[in-house]
């Protein structure tokens, strides 16, 4: 037997024994979920899972492969949650709009194992994920182009949903209208307020009728019930093979580097990433949001967004949406947020998070 043969021999061995102590681990899990159940506690336990980390790198004998240890225990308590979910039934994903919407793309590729749950609206979003009925929501943000989807701040502002993670999904939005219409046929288009002002220019070079729908897909799926030949919607081109619709210009939003940032919500709060943000609101004395802003910037951090969002139903106040960069888990951090606390009216940390890409 070669020296190659011999190391796979022993891969071999390893690797058996390691799938006995697989199942032994998910038996263990399934343990704990009882007793989670029986207490109403939340499958994720931040907390615990630091303990674990850091007490099985702390024995670990080889350092170098510290970092490879550090994610292969990482990704086996993701699986021991992905279990416990799937044993009460949150094994599900919620995105507002139906099939063929860029947020049901973006929660495919996202949870290609979960089961999918469409909703009306980004309410609905988060009363799912509030009640336990699905364990994620998946969000527009904010567009490169457009903006801000500010209906989303305050529903973060008013709910108490955590943001998981961020991810920017090229968008490439297109005409969609009945087959055998042409663009000299189209009078009115419909389609989500940002997906019209992505495409205004394009709109305004052809003298439509933009008219606000409640979702990309919702809107291709009317025009196809309609049957009216001036009608179109701008949304995927998923959308236009699932409404049996054709695609009379492609790629008309204004620009080509698209982008739409979706962030995913649940109730549990992660303390990985390299970057978290918070919601915060501050007393009307003079100067007391200039302190705040300082107060971050003395301490070292970066800030890499900052927006402002008028309180419902009280005239003139304000809350503040403030992204850095910066580890929840660092000692800095945890100085920073408890001087925020003294300074600031009330202060909720959003999330914790790494920015990364959606693959098309």
């Amino acid at each position: 037997m070669s020296k190659l043969d011999e190391a796979r021999a022993e891969i071999n061995r390893i690797d058996a024994e390691m799938l006995r102590l697989f199942e032994q681990r998910l038996d263990a899990a399934g343990a704990i979920l009882a007793c989670k159940r029986e207490q109403a506690l939340p499958v994720f336990d931040a907390a615990r899972e630091q303990q674990v980390l850091e007490r099985n790198l702390a024995a670990l004998q080889n350092p170098a492969y510290a970092p490879y240890y550090r994610r292969f225990l990482q990704n086996m308590m993701d699986i021991s949650k992905d279990y416990q979910r799937a044993e009460l039934s949150q094994n599900t994903v919620a995105y507002a709009g139906a099939a063929g919407a860029f947020a049901a793309q973006a929660a495919k590729s996202l949870f290609p194992d979960y089961l999918r749950h469409s909703c009306e609206d980004f309410e609905e979003v988060f009363q799912q994920v509030i009640k336990g009925r699905a364990a994620f929501g998946v969000i527009p943000f904010e567009n490169s182009y457009a903006g801000e989807v500010g209906e989303v701040f305050d529903l973060l502002f008013k709910h108490p949903c955590h943001i998981q993670a961020i991810w920017d999904l090229p968008v490439r939005q297109n005409l969609l209208a009945l087959p055998g219409a042409t663009i000299a046929d189209i009078k009115k288009v419909l389609s989500h307020p940002q997906a019209l002002s992505q495409c205004a220019p394009f709109l305004q070079q052809h003298g439509l009728l933009a008219e606000p729908h409640t979702n990309t897909a919702l809107a291709a799926k009317m025009v196809a019930e309609k049957r009216d030949k001036s009608l179109a919607a701008i949304a995927s081109a998923e959308s236009a093979d699932l409404y049996g619709l054709e695609i009379l210009a492609e790629g008309v939003n204004s620009s080509a580097a698209n982008t739409t940032r979706f962030i995913v919500i649940g109730k549990e709060l992660p303390v990985t990433g390299s970057r978290f943000n918070l919601l915060f609101t501050v007393n009307h004395h003079a100067g007391q949001l200039a302190r705040v802003m300082s107060l971050i910037g003395d301490l070292g951090f970066n800030m890499e967004s900052i927006k402002s969002r008028p309180i419902k139903d009280l005239p003139w106040q304000y809350y503040f949406y403030v992204e850095i960069e910066g580890s929840l888990q660092d000692e800095a951090t945890k100085a920073l947020l408890q001087k925020l606390k003294t300074s600031c009216d009330s202060l909720k940390i959003l999330g914790s998070y790494d920015i990364q890409q959606i693959d098309q």
